[in-house]
């Protein structure tokens, strides 16, 4: 399917769906002035080319148990691609690793690690530095507050 360019409206739709997205078709086509059937229509094609990747809720983690949440900041050795490609992988096997990205700067990686405890958070941190078998510098940075959680992106400021 041809992808279709995206306009204001669809643009309101993102922003409001990204930050609530139950709300019933019916609420979000009075928010941005369209009838029901052409809002459902514009979701479908924004779900249909990816624009929305998937829907999830926030789960306020500290009402279900508690948690270390660490900051690890990874440099590799030697900027391989076999290097690039191991640490991948081995970031893959862990559930705990939530998010991953790939930096420029002084390091190579940042990650946020999420586990039950200082215990499990070592073992992590052992099995990835065994991993890479020497080739990479890791250093963890233990989360004392989130002082600005992420809330969505600013479509409006980031979009002309």
């Amino acid at each position: 399917m041809k992808k279709k360019a995206i306009d204001h409206i669809d643009l309101k739709i993102l922003s409001i769906l990204q930050n609530d997205a139950r709300i019933t078709n019916h609420e979000l086509s009075n928010k941005v002035n369209l009838s029901p059937s052409s809002c459902l229509q514009r979701v479908r094609r924004l779900e249909e080319e990816k624009y929305v990747d998937r829907y999830m809720a926030h789960i306020d983690l500290d009402k279900i148990c508690r948690t270390v949440t660490v900051i690890l900041t990874v440099s590799l050795h030697d900027h391989t691609n076999e290097n690039f490609d191991t640490f991948n992988r081995a970031v893959a096997e862990f559930p705990e690793i939530v998010e991953c990205y790939t930096v420029s700067g002084n390091f190579d990686y940042y990650l946020r690690v999420v586990c039950p405890d200082m215990k499990r958070y070592l073992e992590l941190n052992d099995a990835l530095i065994e991993r890479m078998q020497g080739t990479a510098n890791i250093s963890g940075h233990v989360v004392l507050e989130n002082t600005k959680p992420f809330d969505g992106y600013a479509i409006d400021k980031l979009v002309d």
